[in-house]
This record gives C-alpha cells, structure tokens and sequence, in this order.
C-alpha cells in the first residue's frame, strides 16, 4: 500500500517526531473542519486522533489542532487536498497525497524531488488507474496465532506479513473504522489506520542498490511538510 518501504515505528530525531506531529495535527485541522470537533460523530477526526495518540503526539496539540479546525481560535484554516503522480527511479510508480495552504508551493516543491531523485512527475491519471483505494490498518500483536482467521473475522479483504508480530490490513474504504474496532477489540494493537493506495502489482527484480535510491526517494517525498501519505510500487 505504499507504508511497507518505512521502518516500523521509526522516529529518527527530535526534529523528525516534531515534524511527525505537525503532520498529524494538520490532518486533525483537516477533518475537525470538514466534520465538525465532535470525534463521536466525526470518523475522519476520531482515526486522525487516534493516529496521533498512537505517536504519542501531545495533548495540548490535538485539543489545539481541533479547535484550530473548527475555527474556535478564530484562525483561518485553507488546507487544500491534493494529489501528485509519477514514476520514482527504476520505474516505481508512486502517488503523492498533500495537504497544503499553497498549491503552488506544493507543486514546486514536489516536482523538485521528482526531479533530482530521478523520478518523472506526471500528469493526473498517469499511475494512479495502477492502485486501488483500501482501507490500510497496520496492527501488532503480542502473539500471532491466525493472522488469516483474524482478518476474516474482521472483515478485511486481505492481509500481509510486514515485520515481526506486525502486519497490514486491508478492506474497503468504507470500512475502515469498522475494521479498526473490530481488530482491536480482537487483541490488535493499531498503530496506523487510513485510507490509502494499494499497488495492483508491485515492481520487481530490484536490487538493494536500486531499492536505496527509491527509499531515498520515497523519503525525500514524505519528509516534504505539505505530504500527507506516499504510497509505492514497491513491498
């Protein structure tokens, strides 16, 4: 789906988990101020909640961020979501979802990574006829037993070994609150909950050389502030 070229629970600094948190309080902004501050009536906000209180995002930043989104603080949010596509080096096909105050900023600086990280930027429908739109729920356990029997039980479609006792989840995108309830009340420790995209087929006979320069470059994308989730033609 376009999650499984990260490290696992990877937070490499102070400056990379504050960047984390900018993240997840602008995609709280985001669904605060498309549904309302109520996550008990707002599922888009109740799972970017969630999300944040699983990076152990503060507080006071989520409690701010929502008001911030419902404009109680008497700011003016103009988040605009959009999307980008292209091929990474090596042929990787890969989609760019962003949340910005300035589309051409964005824009810029997303055709600039492209570019000197030996991707080609393309135009709207160029890959994304090569994924499919899931619900993706990364969950631990402490003892897997069933993975398979769990994830029919749950209702996902699918499900993938990703590291250890951690494994992905997929189902429709209309269940992914259904899905995340369901596995935790099962055992499940869930560590990300979201729509995404899921590769249809996945891009092969890569050697680890090659693989180094699409993380690079993977990474280069979802470092960027305005990028939300980059999902990948790789596992």
């Amino acid at each position: 789906m376009g999650k499984q070229w990260k490290t696992a629970g990877k937070v490499a600094n102070a400056d990379k988990k504050g960047r984390i948190f900018t993240k997840l309080a602008k995609e709280i902004a985001v669904a605060a101020k498309m549904g309302g501050p109520d996550p008990d009536s707002n599922a888009r906000l109740s799972l970017a909640i969630a999300a944040a209180r699983s990076q152990s995002c503060p507080k006071d930043t989520i409690e701010r961020a929502i008001k911030r989104g419902a404009g109680l603080t008497g700011e003016d949010i103009n988040y605009e979501e959009t999307m980008y596509e292209g091929f990474g080096p090596h042929q990787v096909a890969v989609i760019v979802e962003c949340q910005t105050d300035n589309k051409n900023r964005t824009f810029s600086d997303i055709r600039t990574i492209f570019g000197k990280k030996g991707g080609n930027l393309g135009a709207s429908g160029s890959v994304a006829w090569m994924f499919e739109r899931v619900s993706y729920i990364e969950a631990e356990k402490s003892e897997v037993e069933d993975p398979e029997e769990d994830a029919i039980e749950v209702g996902a479609n699918e499900v993938e070994h990703a590291d250890g006792n951690i494994y992905d989840f997929y189902g429709e995108p209309t269940d992914l609150g259904q899905l995340r309830e369901a596995l935790i009340g099962r055992g499940w420790d869930v560590k990300t909950a979201e729509l995404s995209y899921k590769p249809k087929n996945y891009t092969e006979n890569l050697s680890d050389e090659q693989l180094q320069e699409v993380h690079e470059f993977l990474q280069a994308l979802d470092d960027n502030d305005d990028t939300s989730r980059v999902s990948a033609s790789i596992r």
